[in-house]
């Protein structure tokens, strides 16, 4: 016997989600059905809201409920250190730590010619543009250690060339706490050319 046709659609619904298989799909939609009236309705109107109301910050591509993000409108962060990352959850990350007090810039990708992606796909005119007329003094490139991650990290190094600002990237390595085995080679690569003195 199926599922009514209501709960069959919540399942589909569910299954749109990365991540999510018939099976976790079909828990998820029966614990739905054991939830308050009040937060169904905040399920949906959250949906809702995050479909109608979510932008991207005009300043630095961030998600937003406005022109600007939180992070753009606080005038207290350093406002001539840019940090580069992938997406916006790379932004949530940082602010989580809490030590970073810049501002950010979210490129939505990195350059990946064997999927099509190339430097005028992921924004980084507009970021040149804002570095330029910001007069920013240092970028830190804060992007994964791939092979996309390295190619988008040197096309910035490159167009940045000749600017009058720095370009660091924050370090790559061996995780405190891991044994050496269980490390893939590009961390282990990547560990051996920013290797440090010893002091």
């Amino acid at each position: 016997m199926n599922y009514p046709l209501s709960i069959r659609n919540l399942i589909e619904c569910y299954k749109k989600l990365p991540g999510i298989g018939e099976k976790t799909a079909e828990r998820l939609a029966l614990a739905t059905l054991n939830l308050d009236s009040e937060i169904i309705d905040l399920f949906s109107t959250s949906i809702k809201d995050v479909k109608l109301k979510i932008r991207r910050c005009e300043k630095c591509n961030n998600l937003s409920e406005e022109e600007l993000c939180e992070v753009c409108k606080q005038s207290n962060r350093d406002q001539k250190t840019i940090c580069v990352v992938e997406d916006p959850k790379n932004v949530v990350i940082f602010e989580k730590v809490g030590t970073y007090k810049g501002l950010y810039y979210v490129l939505d990708g990195l350059i990946s010619p064997l999927d099509g992606i190339n430097p005028e796909d992921i924004k980084l005119n507009e970021l040149l543009t804002r570095i330029q007329e910001e007069k920013i003094k240092e970028v830190i490139i804060a992007v994964k250690p791939s092979i996309e991650g390295e190619t988008t990290a040197l096309y910035i190094s490159k167009i940045l060339k000749g600017l009058p600002v720095k370009v660091t990237r924050i370090a790559h390595g061996v995780p405190l706490g891991v044994d050496m085995e269980y490390i893939d080679f590009l961390t282990l690569e990547l560990a051996l050319e920013n290797r440090q003195d010893v002091s």
